[in-house]
Parts: structure tokens; sequence; C-alpha cells
């Protein structure tokens, strides 16, 4: 499998507003260092980090019965290592841009449906207006 693909970005709230720090946060597999992690980034990306902070994350207990009178039990959900990258000034890491390439492709698509449907109409408008002219 490859490492880049078992590094996944998180787009968070948090995470958007790290941005603006040159901090990246990525789940990571547990069994990562900081150094793979620090090496895996800055081959996918292209980019120099100046820092990584890592922590682990307990996966939350959950409740679970099985049937109407069963005992109920606790299960826990995946533990998380989750990665701080840091890089360079300058650097950037292309995590939410291609979000905001779909708005804007969206945005410029309804647009164009707007203007269309207002050609359109004043097509029309001048069509009838020729009509009454008659």
């Amino acid at each position: 499998m490859n490492k880049s693909s078992m590094i996944i970005p998180r787009a968070t709230e948090k995470a958007y507003n790290l941005e603006s720090k040159r901090t990246y946060v990525f789940y990571v597999p547990r069994s990562a260092s900081k150094q793979s992690i620090a090496k895996t980034i800055a081959e996918a990306f292209n980019v120099t980090v100046t820092g990584v902070r890592v922590l682990n994350r307990k996966g939350k207990a959950t409740r679970f019965s099985r049937g109407k009178h069963a005992y109920p039990g606790t299960t826990y959900r995946q533990d998380h290592k989750v990665a701080y990258v840091t890089v360079k000034e300058g650097d950037k890491i292309p995590v939410f841009e291609e979000e905001k390439s779909e708005q804007k492709s969206e945005k410029s698509a309804k647009a164009e449906k707007v203007a269309k449907k207002a050609l359109k109409t004043k097509k029309n408008d001048a069509k009838e207006e020729k009509g009454e002219d008659k």
C-alpha cells in the first residue's frame, strides 16, 4: 500500500484555521513515527517540513446491546493517531484548494445558467415586440 494514501488530511474547522499558521492536520497510521511522517509529507506534497506534533486519540466508548432483553455492553471505537505538520514559510499543501475550486466551478456553472436564461428571456421579449409592431 502506498504510504501517502495512508496519510489522510482532516477537513475540519480547526484544521482549516491552523492552515493560516502553516500547520496541517493529518490522520496517520498508529505505527508511524514523526520522522517517517515528515518524510512522507515532504515527498508527497513537495514541501519542507519544519515540525511534526503527534497525538494518540483513544477511541470513544460506545454502548451496545443485542436484542430487546440482552445485557448492554460497552465497546470502543478505533484509536486514531493525528499529526500536526508545520511546513516552511511560503510552502503550501493543497488540502482545501480542491474543495474551493469545486465550489468555484459550481458557482460559475450557476452563473452561466442564469446568463443563458436571461439571454433567452431577452430574445423572447424582442420577438414579442417585433410581433406587436407588425
